[in-house]
């Protein structure tokens, strides 16, 4: 059985367009055929948030809306973060993503043992470098 994945704010966006590469959505698609949920962090809502605001997010919904609708996709679920989640992504070992979003993403896959789905070259870094399992998407 494979890991569960955690979808960055960019591989959340790509999630809703559908617009995921291929092997992003069949491993994604994998997991949910095991009985595993795909998850997101609360994080993304903010970001999505912050997105609007600078009138980056492209949706005919809300970004509430935008939110609720993707945590009811099938086998979707919203990570913890907790304090110790919070702290964790302030102490990574060798990280050197600066957003400190990434860093959050960083830590909960860390701490639950999550898979994460990203693009960003930091994260996908971080996991060459053994810290973090990755997927490129």
């Amino acid at each position: 059985m494979s890991q569960p994945f955690l979808l960055d704010t960019c591989a959340a966006l790509w999630f809703m367009d559908a617009t995921l590469r291929k092997p992003a959505v069949e491993a994604l698609t994998g997991a949910y055929n095991q009985g595993l949920n795909t998850f997101v962090s609360p994080i993304t809502a903010f970001e999505v948030g912050q997105l609007a605001r600078k009138r980056r997010f492209k949706s005919h919904l809300t970004p509430l809306r935008w939110f609720e609708r993707l945590l009811s996709a099938p086998g979707m679920a919203l990570a913890d973060m907790p304090p110790a989640v919070l702290i964790a992504s302030s102490e990574l070992p060798n990280c050197q993503a600066k957003n400190p979003s990434d860093r959050i993403v960083a830590a909960t896959a860390r701490e639950y043992g999550f898979t994460v789905v990203t693009k960003d070259a930091a994260l996908l870094e971080y996991g060459k470098q053994g810290y973090l399992n990755v997927l490129e998407c």
